[in-house]
């Protein structure tokens, strides 16, 4: 018997009122995922045996899990269910037809989502501060965290990416503030809204739409719907903070029934950007609020799209009532978040990067920034195109014009491209071609060991190489600087 196809089963994951009064042991299914590993980790905080199964237990989140005393079986089947947990967390990498699921449902155990989890276990009584949008979500919600913590008012967050200030991607406590990464990617097999609808939130950001996900959205108008549902659910009293600049978000925040903090560089925006300049180390910019001076910021995060995310993080915080200076001096020691252009190393003059972009707006947006923040220095890309979306010719046309802000561009054939419909394929040598007949020096590589292999014998003293991908792209960025520091 599949779990959807149980009434009973499916009933006890989407209603939330058939967790069992008493629940000492949690199971998680897919539990070395980042979010799944964090939530394991936050149960264990919180005092409940906490077991889990994934197909692929591997370092870094094997060996966080060892460290915690939680045990996690390697594959999936009925074993991993003895003895009975009070409750199974499904992460959403698991299908229907996962053999470890239908003993779950045969064996009539109360399931529930991961975001379902996040509600159940740590929101009650808690403002929920949830960030959103195709871009930046992971970044805003980390300095989010980090200013209220400058602040004095100890979050409890879960976000997914590594913060630089905490060490960690989550936090629990009992503070009244809890912030949350809002992906709008779908729940569960048996829940495929998106994640950000179960978190109930007193305020959200909306950083940007556009289509996304083409795996699980149609178009654009499917994406629309989803956040459409999000500004729907913000209670009356609750805030909405949306960036004026996207004319998708406006048009989807017109709807709200709450207040709304709109935020960008237009003049009619009510907190409004200006005098941005970027320097090396620094982003600089002021803040009007209703065309008032609100004060001066410096930010350590490069580019244009940081100090945006950084003045919606302002105008929320103002909501709360944190003081400007306090936001402006915390902000000035944000460390930033892992995989968000982190520098991994300097070896010989030559720089490593290594960030997360892949959408073609985020990397054109990222290039763009480093471009400022390292002037004068040649600026080499290396993109591996690994989601799901990147690897179908849904934006082969947009990258074209993404890698403007870059001297070199190295394009990797998609690791798994065989997992995409022929018809559906994105090609690599076709954006080198199409990028070549534009005027840009570009490169094709068909794997990583043959990008390394040109890196090592190409790259010069002052050059900076950025390296885009949502993976662990065969480690190449540690790879890489081992073999500058040989060649040095």
């Amino acid at each position: 018997m599949q779990p959807q196809a149980s009434q009973q089963s499916a009933s006890l994951a989407l209603d939330l009122n058939h967790v069992p009064a008493v629940v000492r042991h949690i199971h998680l299914m897919g539990i070395c995922g980042t979010g799944m590993g964090a939530l394991a980790g936050m149960l264990h905080r919180a005092g409940y045996q906490v077991t889990g199964s994934d197909q692929q237990v591997y370092p870094p989140m094997s060996d966080f899990l060892a460290g915690l005393g939680i045990p996690v079986q390697s594959g999936y089947g009925p074993d991993n269910l003895a003895p009975r947990p009070d409750l199974v967390v499904v992460g959403n990498v698991i299908t229907r037809q996962n053999p470890e699921a239908l003993a779950l449902a045969a064996a009539a155990i109360p399931y529930v989502s991961f975001p379902q989890a996040i509600r159940h276990f740590f929101l009650a009584g808690r403002a929920s501060l949830v960030v959103t949008g195709t871009h930046g979500k992971t970044t805003t919600a980390s300095l989010l965290a980090t200013l209220l913590q400058a602040a004095g008012l100890e979050p409890g967050f879960m976000i997914g990416g590594l913060v630089q200030a905490f060490g960690r991607n989550f936090n629990v406590n009992d503070s009244p503030y809890f912030v949350l990464e809002g992906d709008e990617y779908d729940t569960a097999f048996f829940d495929k809204g998106p994640k950000f609808l179960h978190y109930q939130p007193q305020i959200a950001i909306i950083t940007s739409i556009e289509f996304d996900h083409a795996d699980i959205y149609a178009d654009l108008a499917a994406v629309k719907k989803s956040f459409a549902r999000l500004v729907s659910i913000l209670p009356s009293d609750g805030c909405l903070v949306a960036c004026q600049d996207d004319p998708v978000v406006q048009e989807i925040v017109a709807a709200a029934h709450c207040e709304v903090r709109g935020y960008g560089m237009a003049d009619e925006a009510e907190w409004q950007l200006q005098n941005l300049t970027v320097r090396p180390g620094c982003t600089t910019f002021s803040v009007l609020r209703r065309g008032e001076l609100l004060g001066e910021f410096t930010s350590p995060m490069p580019g244009r799209h940081n100090a945006l995310n950084a003045l919606a993080v302002i105008a929320l915080l103002h909501r709360l009532g944190v003081a400007p200076p306090v936001v402006a001096a915390g902000l000035r020691e944000f460390k930033g978040v892992r995989r968000r252009q982190e520098v991994r190393g300097e070896v010989d003059g030559i720089t490593v990067i290594d960030d997360f972009a892949h959408h073609p707006t985020a990397v054109s947006e990222t290039l763009l920034a480093l471009r400022q923040a390292y002037p004068g220095r040649r600026l080499v890309t290396v993109f591996e195109p690994r989601t799901n979306t990147s690897m179908r010719n849904v934006f082969q046309e947009k990258y074209v014009t993404a890698f403007d802000s870059a001297d070199v561009a190295i394009i990797r054939e998609p690791p798994a491209l065989h997992k995409i419909p022929e018809m559906e394929r994105f090609s690599s040598q076709r954006l080198v071609d199409d990028l070549t007949q534009r005027g840009r020096v570009a490169r094709y590589f068909s794997d990583t060991d043959a990008i390394l292999d040109f890196l090592a014998k190409t790259v010069v003293r002052d050059d900076v190489i950025a390296i885009l991908s949502n993976g662990g792209f065969d480690n190449i960025h540690s790879r890489l600087l081992a073999m500058l520091a040989a060649r040095a």
